[in-house]
């Protein structure tokens, strides 16, 4: 079977600034693929890419077809959904308003049982579905976040920096989230600086410095490496 996502040969520049230099990348369905690094190791720049945002030199292949040329609506459509770092809510609007966003391009019906789902998810936000998204907790604004990229029914959903900012006790919360978002079927694409977090949930990992993935493989031996313990996780294996 082909992967869901398939990142070969990928540039990104910023001018004459190459942030991402050939990288390839794959993410299965079912799966947690994290990529962790510094900040300005070129995370954020790799996903709005594949997102999109950005343009790319090389081939991104989603459910077996480039989408390269595709704009982003239709990459929406397709299954492909992206958090932002900033998560990027309309804060002069309730909860429930900026979920219904997230699923302008799906039938009323399907709208319904998403938004359902995500209450399941994320009880809280049923809790303050008519309150304006600028008076939300930071970790409310995280949740409402996914919430709105889960609306449209995503085959996979890519997470910039979910932790970012974000108590322990809530950081925990949204990765018993994440993995819970795997088990029902969807695939995850989570870039991290919390690097402990990340590959304590994900599957496979890729650490990327200077633009480049200088490893990967999958998450348990990655984070028994000693450069990465070192590195990321704050202390070494000796």
């Amino acid at each position: 079977m082909s992967p869901l996502l398939q990142v070969a040969d990928v540039s990104v520049s910023y001018g004459k600034v190459e942030a991402v230099r050939s990288v390839s990348l794959e993410v299965r369905e079912r799966e947690i693929v994290t990529v962790i690094g510094a900040n300005g190791a070129g995370k954020t720049t790799l996903l709005s890419a594949v997102m999109g945002i950005l343009p790319l030199k090389g081939s991104v292949q989603f459910c077996g077809e480039n989408i390269v040329r595709q704009d982003i609506e239709d990459r929406v459509a397709d299954g492909l959904s992206l958090v932002p770092e900033h998560r990027e809510l309309f804060a002069t609007m309730t909860v429930e308003d900026n979920l219904e966003l997230g699923a302008f391009r799906i039938a009323k019906s399907v709208a319904a049982q998403s938004q359902e789902r995500v209450y399941g998810l994320f009880p809280r936000l049923k809790e303050r579905r008519k309150q304006l998204a600028g008076t939300l907790s930071g970790g409310e604004q995280q949740m409402l976040a996914m919430g709105r990229a889960l609306m449209g029914a995503p085959k996979l959903l890519m997470l910039d920096e979910p932790s970012l900012g974000l108590a322990p006790i809530i950081v925990a919360d949204i990765f018993r989230i994440v993995t819970e978002l795997r088990a029902a079927g969807v695939s995850v694409l989570l870039v991290e600086q919390n690097a402990k977090a990340a590959l304590e949930i994900a599957d496979r990992a890729y650490v990327m410095e200077l633009g480049e993935f200088v490893l990967n493989g999958p998450a348990a031996e990655i984070a028994k490496n000693e450069a990465v313990a070192a590195s990321y996780l704050g202390f070494s294996h000796g």
